[in-house]
């Protein structure tokens, strides 16, 4: 800044949480739930052909199954997980519950096809929403996170290439295998094109509020 008298402050924080599955047991988890996904997939013919009818390229659960803590005890284990990296995040958050816990509304399955995008979107009526990654060969997809302040910003010039990430309109996320990625819902997101040779696969979720 020019004026050394002059202070800059930052306001309004979008915060995003990162962490990875820590259990001595995470990567018998993270192959027993791939296996309990594939396995599942395909046998949802449903899914599929929602999936098909949709033009999402690969398969979800999204639309045709919601209770897969109940046919797999891998899903049961994963939620444990899941609960208390969301409780966390609620507190980063500031989030006054009034007493009452997030609780898992919705638990589906990813599987996206080399090519395959999720274009962009938010979640409506949930509070947190995330993605657990279990398998993520080279060159797959990035989450890819967009300033909820875009469609407001009209005239203003693009950011320069090296400004500092909250500073950038959109922010990139590689995830790893393994990764436990959480938002607030209401912010917009997508899933970039998937330039790997082989499917990406991951666990998208979203709590609730009582």
């Amino acid at each position: 800044m020019a004026d050394p008298a002059a202070t800059l402050s930052r306001y309004f924080a979008t915060l995003v949480y990162r962490a990875a599955l820590q259990a001595g047991d995470a990567t018998a988890l993270i192959e027993d739930l791939t296996q309990a996904a594939i396995s599942i997939g395909a046998e949802d013919k449903a899914g599929r052909a929602w999936s098909k009818a949709n033009g999402y390229q690969g398969y979800t659960s999204y639309a045709s199954l919601n209770d897969l803590p109940q046919r797999a005890s891998a899903f049961a284990d994963l939620k444990k997980h899941l609960d208390r990296h969301v409780g966390a995040f609620a507190r980063d958050c500031g989030f006054d519950l009034g007493g009452r816990k997030l609780k898992l509304d919705s638990l589906w399955i990813n599987i996206l096809k080399p090519g395959g995008v999720h274009t962009g979107h938010i979640h409506p009526h949930s509070v947190i929403s995330g993605t657990c990654y279990l398998v993520v060969p080279d060159g797959a997809s990035a989450l890819k996170l967009e300033d909820p302040r875009l469609a407001m910003m009209m005239a203003a010039p693009p950011r320069h290439p090296d400004a500092q990430a909250d500073l950038q309109p959109f922010v990139y996320l590689a995830p790893k295998a393994g990764d436990v990625i959480l938002w607030e819902s209401w912010l917009r997101h997508e899933v970039t094109p998937n330039a790997a040779r082989t499917d990406r696969l991951s666990l998208s979720f979203n709590y609730k509020w009582g």
